[in-house]
Formats: structure tokens, sequence, C-alpha cells
């Protein structure tokens, strides 16, 4: 994954040829913007208040604003499933003033759910930094025989289509992973569709399923409290706080579909700027404290030393769930 990330970075530095000797320039002169910032800074977020994403984004705006010295603003614009809020960070002026925290489903996977979009995830944003991941599990109730991958795989063929595997339906992140994890494991079990986490965890506690896959951050509480058992998680490596849960890619080499966080701006915005941003919360993201911060809310910390890497890893993204949806036969609509 590192090697195919380093590739592409060549890709993306072609596409952004300024961003590096901005960021070098940056760390040895005040932004070209002179006074900036001046004004208070907006980060556009598609989730509400409340959420995993916009916890991290308050965690982290806070802490960047006291060494900008100025404000930052959460501006809250959930629904349409990210589509409301990208657009209006889309069309934001590219002033140094706009930024938008993004998650995977706004920059990635919207371009292979609907046919259109009102905005154009490559073209209307530029890099600024990686936040972290949020990887998925494959959960069983606490009281299940089922102790490993294997027995559950064992089950499903002993069995076939009587083994029920609970996720948030196909055009979800958690329906997409339910559904390569069935067809590359070859598990023959029973996809059943909810209409949220919240209501397939329940009924797998309840023993109405057997199994669900469900992000980490919603349910590693669930699994403390002894009600969830974890089997395996999506991760390309098991992750820290649950080393003893292995990762799906010690069954199927190469898997690693987790959903993620990156700080991105309205492309034409100063270049000086985006290189202060990206130091600013690169720093924050290399401290410990910080980061165990962000780990107690779900997500994995993983700054990136560049802008050009950021968009490296973007690019490498696409084609990784678009390879998925592909191969599961999800067509936009």
């Amino acid at each position: 994954m590192q090697r195919r990330i380093l590739v592409r970075a060549g890709l993306a530095a072609a596409v952004l040829p300024a961003l590096h000797h901005a960021q070098v320039q940056a760390q040895a002169q005040t932004p070209a913007t002179g006074t900036w910032p001046d004004k208070p800074i907006k980060w556009v977020l598609s989730q509400p208040p409340g959420s995993g994403p916009d916890n991290i984004a308050r965690l982290l705006s806070n802490r960047l604003a006291t060494g900008l010295g100025q404000p930052i603003v959460i501006d809250n614009k959930p629904g349409g499933q990210n589509v409301i809020g990208a657009q209006a960070a889309a069309r934001a002026p590219a002033d140094g003033y706009n930024f938008y925290f993004a998650t995977t489903a706004a920059l990635v996977t919207n371009s292979f759910m609907f046919k259109t979009l009102p905005y154009d995830p490559q073209k209307d944003f530029v890099p600024v930094a990686f936040i972290g991941r949020s990887p998925f599990a494959l959960l069983v109730k606490a009281e299940s025989p089922v102790n490993s991958l294997a027995e559950l795989i064992a089950k499903s063929k002993a069995a076939p289509g009587t083994v029920s595997l609970a996720n948030e339906g196909p055009r979800t992140f958690g329906g997409i992973i339910a559904r390569l994890i069935n067809s590359r494991l070859q598990m023959q079990a029973n996809l059943v569709s909810y209409a949220s986490v919240g209501i397939s965890v329940q009924d797998v506690i309840g023993g109405h399923a057997d199994a669900v896959v469900a992000d980490v951050a919603s349910t590693a509480q669930l699994v403390r409290q002894g009600r969830l058992k974890m089997l395996a998680v999506t991760h390309k490596t098991r992750i820290a706080g649950w080393e003893q849960v292995p990762a799906l890619a010690e069954s199927l080499p190469g898997f690693d579909m987790s959903g993620w966080m990156a700080v991105v701006a309205p492309t034409g915005t100063p270049q000086p700027v985006l290189a202060r941003m990206h130091r600013d919360i690169n720093a924050l993201l290399a401290d410990r404290d910080m980061a165990e911060r962000i780990l107690t809310i779900g997500p994995i910390a993983e700054p990136l030393a560049t802008p050009e890497l950021v968009g490296a890893l973007l690019l490498d993204e696409r084609k990784k769930w678009g390879d998925a949806t592909r191969e599961i036969g999800l067509l936009p609509e």
C-alpha cells in the first residue's frame, strides 16, 4: 500500500506542482496573504453536531485556533449523503478562510454512487491534510458460540444462506464491505440490510442476526461492555487498543477498507495558506495526547508528510473503492 501511495504521489505532484515548494516557503516566511489569518476561518462539515467527524473537527480546530490567533468556526451542513456540505464547500471563496473537513463518501465514493454530482471531488478541491482512518469490524453478540472468523466462515458454509450478516445496506461502507467479505471469503451468508448501523447492531445483540459489519467507533463501547465480540477489523493491520483482534488482511491479503477524514480547500486557495494549515494540523496529529484523544473517538490518526502524499492517497482510494463497487456490481443512481 505504501508503495502504491508513493507511486501515486508522482501523479499527484504532476497535478499539484506548487504545493511542496509552497510548503517549504511557508516554513521560512509569512504567508503571501500577508496578515493571514486576520478573521475567523470556517470549516464546513457534512455531518451533524455530535457526530464522530464533528467531534474530531472541534477537537482539532480548538487547538489550531490558539496557534493561528483566530477562531475556527464549524459549519455543519449534513444531509444528502454528504452532497449538501460538499457542494457548499466547493462553492466557497478560495480565499484561505474556507476549508472542508471531508470524509471518504464526499471525496471518493459519491462518485460511484451518483450518476451526477453538483460538485467535482477531484477538480473542486485541493488536499491540505489527512486526519486518520476509521476501520470497520466484523462482530457477533458476546454469547455467540462463534469465536473467530474461521468459525463464522465454517458455519456459513455448513448451512448456506442461514447465517445472516447485518449491514447498513448496499450503498453504505458497511454494506460494501459486507458484500466484499461475503464474496472473497465465499461465506455464503445471507446479507440483511438495515436502516442504520444502530438498528443492525441491536438486532445482533438481540439474537435476530448472526453477525454485523459496523464501524469500530460506534461498536467499541459495546465490545468493552461485553455485549459484542469482535472477530476481525478491516484495517490493513491490527489496530491500537484491539491488538488481540486479527485484521481481515490476515485471511484476505491486501484487504484494507476503512473510512477516513481529510481536510481539503476550494481549488485556488493560496498555496502558502494550504502549506501553513497542513503543517499545523500535522503537528497536532503527531502529538501523542491528541492522537490518543482522537483514538478514543474512534479513528486512528495518520498524518501524511506532504500535501502531495495526501493527493496520492486520494487517488489510490478512488481506485480502490471504484474497483470494489464494480466487483459487487454496485451501479450509480
